[in-house]
């Protein structure tokens, strides 16, 4: 299929069924999210494109996403959402480079106090729960991107040269109602990676 290498890789470094009062939640809540952490940056790595021999696919991974904060607001029953942007364009000399693909993916937790199981959905696996029994597996499920589909290869033209982009970030978390007063902690869960990119020639 022309030039393009097999693959072209860059490396950066649910109700509540506790029968706990809202003020005894909230507390505990509170501690947790004033324990001191560390400053950790979030970064893409791993971060491939290759391609079957019909599609055009991604595989990335983010470090450094899961902070003590985000954490400890997980295990509390917080959900939280790990959003990929992926965007493609058609590399050009003279004019502005022309977008071809613009993908957001989103990957989703809930921890099931009941089950004790951490209850994972990607996006862009047609709806399929994943679960996972320890916080090592439910990380790798929420920061892995592998085998996602950007754009049929018919819909590029050989012997020109397009550029990857993709980052991540952590979406908004969603908190019970007796927490809202406490949103501004939510600053301190935060992370948006920096755009990385991968140049090939189809």
């Amino acid at each position: 299929m022309g030039s393009m290498p097999p693959a072209a890789k860059i490396n950066h470094s649910w109700s509540n069924r506790l029968k706990l009062s809202a003020g005894a939640i909230l507390m505990s809540f509170v501690l947790l999210i004033q324990i001191p952490c560390a400053a950790q940056d979030a970064t893409l790595s791993n971060l491939i494109v290759t391609n079957t021999s019909n599609d055009l696919l991604v595989y990335l991974n983010v470090e450094g996403a899961f902070r003590e904060q985000t954490v400890n607001a997980i295990m509390s029953g917080v959900p939280a959402s790990f959003s990929f942007f992926i965007k493609l364009y058609q590399k050009r000399s003279i004019w502005f480079d022309k977008a071809i693909a613009n993908i957001e993916v989103v990957n989703s937790i809930k921890y099931n106090n009941l089950k004790k199981e951490f209850v994972v959905e990607r996006s862009w696996e047609n709806g399929k729960i994943r679960t996972a029994q320890s916080l090592q597996e439910a990380q790798k499920l929420m920061t892995d991107v592998d085998g996602l589909k950007v754009i049929s290869l018919n819909k590029l033209e050989k012997g020109r040269q397009y550029q990857v982009k993709a980052k991540a970030q952590l979406s908004k978390l969603t908190l019970p109602f007796y927490l809202h007063y406490v949103f501004f902690f939510i600053s301190l869960w935060d992370f948006e990676t920096d755009w990385y990119t991968i140049d090939f020639i189809y």
